[in-house]
């Protein structure tokens, strides 16, 4: 799993990994926002399950589906 930041600015979002404690989830920052443009993600939270190839399995917005990832997972 990877966290993808592109709103505020990079000090910020050190500040929300800190905040919350998701320093299991590698984080990266795109100060373009493009990788999030290409995913046709407009807000957070959002989601998108890819497989190993980098094929888009899912794409959703909301909260995260432990359910729906593992389903994914499995079929891929």
């Amino acid at each position: 799993m990877v966290g993808l930041g592109t709103q505020d600015s990079l000090p910020e979002a050190v500040q929300f990994i800190e905040d919350t404690g998701v320093k299991s989830v590698r984080m990266l920052w795109d100060a373009s926002s493009k990788s999030w443009r290409s995913f046709g993600v407009a807000g957070q939270p959002a989601w998108v399950v890819l497989s190993p190839q980098g094929q888009e399995l899912d794409t959703w917005f909301g909260g995260f589906d432990e359910d729906r990832v593992l389903k994914l997972a499995s079929q891929s």
